[in-house]
């Protein structure tokens, strides 16, 4: 207990499903087929609105992160309209400028503090510690203390969020909606064909992407009270994107893996930090020689599906033959 208590790993698993989040976002937008790489650009928005309401006006948190979604979303309507049109590698150098742009405005801005970035964002952990001292547990419950508490308080929070996502994420896939998204994916053109209005399901898409991409910047702003322009520059938008390609896109749970592995691996790794970058161009190589479509497919699930219920099914079998044999 007192290993999992360590503020070093929980903090790690706070990193872990704030990319996992992103994880989801850019699988909303594949959904579509569209390659963008305009995540960090509406995470960075949505970090700065979040953060500039709860330090500049005292709008309360839990209000300030939907709304770094929703200006995240409002920015991807200027950004959508015109780039949804674009395709493959174009819609991807696109939306890419996008985040350099959104960058270097805020760079530039007075009110983002330029380069210094924001400090002192109101933490999430300190304001949950301070709700669970004020209902008179300042003393911690069975040896574990306010602030792990506080820690503990966060990470179910995140976890409730991320679980709705994944839950939103697989209703999506069974519905009318996500049946155009795939179709739209298979072949845009057959879809257009066939009545489907291409233009407005990729926008959709779009809209919900930048949305969680603003959620997941609002959060991680709250968690670690300091963002800069830096972090969101154009790598972290192509470690979105790897999410994706390392996990697989077909599946909600394919980035989820992503997200997980490659937000463990640079701990694992510590000790080979000059060859880090090495030795993921060199995963990244294997992965796309041998598993293209990534860790999870729609057939992995599938089958393990099959090998569950084979399972079950003799297990049971099994139990029958046992309760029948004098």
């Amino acid at each position: 207990m007192e290993f999992l208590l360590n503020p070093y790993y929980m903090q790690l698993i706070t990193f872990i499903i704030i990319n996992a989040i992103l994880g989801i976002s850019i699988y909303l937008t594949l959904s579509t087929g569209q390659l963008s790489l305009g995540n960090a650009g509406f995470m960075s928005v949505g970090a700065y609105t979040s953060a500039l309401l709860t330090l500049k006006t005292g709008v309360p948190l839990y209000a300030a992160v939907p709304l770094g979604g929703a200006a995240a979303c409002l920015l991807a309507a200027i950004i959508g309209i015109p780039t949804t049109r674009l395709r493959g590698i174009y819609l991807a150098i696109a939306t890419l400028g996008f985040g350099e742009v959104v960058r270097v405005i805020i760079l530039n801005l007075k009110i983002t503090n330029g380069a210094l970035g924001l400090s002192s964002i109101p933490s999430m952990g300190v304001m949950l510690s301070k709700g669970i001292a004020a209902f008179g547990l300042a003393g911690g419950i069975g040896g574990i203390g306010v602030r792990q508490l506080g820690s503990i308080a966060v990470i179910l929070i995140l976890a409730l969020i991320l679980g709705f996502l994944i839950f939103f994420a697989l209703r999506l896939s069974t519905s009318r909606l996500g049946r155009a998204f795939a179709a739209i994916k298979a072949d845009e053109h057959a879809a257009e064909v066939s009545g489907i209005d291409t233009r407005y399901y990729k926008l959709l898409a779009f809209f919900m992407g930048a949305f969680v991409a603003g959620i997941a910047g609002g959060l991680a702003a709250h968690i670690t009270f300091y963002i800069g322009p830096k972090d969101f520059a154009y790598h972290r938008a192509v470690e979105i994107l790897l999410f994706a390609v390392l996990g697989g896109s077909d599946v909600v749970w394919g980035p989820i893996l992503g997200a997980v592995l490659l937000t463990v691996l640079p701990e694992v790794l510590r000790f080979a930090t000059e060859y880090r970058e090495m030795i993921y161009g060199g995963i990244l190589v294997l992965m796309m020689a041998f598993r293209p479509q990534g860790l999870i497919s729609e057939s992995t699930l599938a089958l393990w599906r099959a090998k569950l219920t084979r399972g079950s099914k003799v297990a049971g079998q099994d139990e029958v033959t046992r309760r029948t044999t004098p």
